[in-house]
């Protein structure tokens, strides 16, 4: 369980919530939502275009507190992966999760007529943005990933592969699909309460056979050979430093993890764990400024 709790604490991200903010920027601005067979994309607003991209088993109210905002000048593209966070899972095979959402939303995004958006990616959702702008270069212009490593085995070591962990967290789906293994809030996920209850309640919600499929994807996809092909996408990297003795740690961390782009801009965010956004909504809310200028 211990092990689990690690693990998904550097997996879990955002993905759909037809929430509060949501609802008060569509009061004021055009919002459609469209249903594919992985994921549901939802558009709020217009102005220059931002992709909002999901992760493991939580909801983009972790955006609530920049969407209604974001809204008066951009048009949001909210994008869930169907099963997680109360949203029913769709029709596809639940193999081939992740490129497949990429290939749904890049066909969106061409269908619409969207080209080069700026795509943040929270964790899960920040290798997916990864993975958009290598398969399809038109779907991303620029990329800001919050506190996902192009690689999750690092974690593990030096010595880790996609091979090596792949038993261990093959064990941990069938944990999810079987029950035996309930929903519960990771360590280092967030440092308030209320953040915590926000996690638990996205995780009840979502579909465990899908989880736990994602949960396999992510955890066994190593991009990091495939950075340089990202050289010409401006990428900014947030990522969480909950403590002054860890800060080092994690610098060191995410420079190696991102060595191969040498170009990316790299950006502790201090007292923060995993949710950035929920932890430190103001340092959030300026990096993602900053972002889209």
């Amino acid at each position: 369980m211990r092990i689990l709790a690690f693990i998904l604490a550097f997996l879990a991200a955002g993905t759909l919530d037809y929430g509060t903010a949501h609802a008060q920027a569509a009061n004021t601005a055009k919002s459609a939502e469209t249903r594919l067979s992985r994921i549901t994309i939802r558009s709020v607003g217009e102005g220059t275009p931002v992709v909002l991209i999901p992760g493991l088993a939580s909801s983009t109210a972790v955006y609530d507190g920049v969407a209604a905002n974001l809204a008066r000048n951009h048009r949001l593209i909210l994008v869930q992966v169907n099963g997680f966070a109360g949203n029913k899972a769709g029709d596809a095979p639940i193999g081939g999760l992740l490129p497949g959402a990429v290939d749904e939303l890049a066909g969106w995004l061409a269908a619409n007529r969207i080209e080069k958006p700026a795509v943040v990616g929270h964790s899960m959702g920040g290798l997916m943005a990864m993975m958009l702008a290598k398969a399809h270069p038109a779907a991303a212009g620029k990329l800001l990933i919050v506190d996902s490593l192009p690689f999750f085995g690092m974690l593990m070591g030096p010595g880790a592969t996609p091979d090596t962990i792949r038993p261990m967290v093959e064990q941990m789906r069938d944990g999810l699909v079987s029950g035996k293994v309930p929903p519960e809030v990771p360590p280092h996920m967030s440092n308030t309460d209320a953040g915590k209850a926000k996690i638990l309640e996205w995780q009840k919600a979502s579909d465990p056979r899908i989880v736990g499929e994602a949960l396999v994807e992510d955890a066994t996809t190593d991009f990091r050979p495939d950075l340089p092909a990202l050289k010409d996408v401006p990428v900014t990297v947030l990522y969480a430093a909950a403590t002054p003795e860890f800060k080092p740690i994690a610098d060191g961390l995410y420079r190696e993890a991102y060595k191969a782009l040498p170009g990316a801009k790299l950006i502790a965010v201090e007292h923060s764990e995993h949710f950035i956004m929920l932890d430190q909504p103001q340092a959030f809310a300026a990096a993602l400024d900053e972002f889209l200028k």
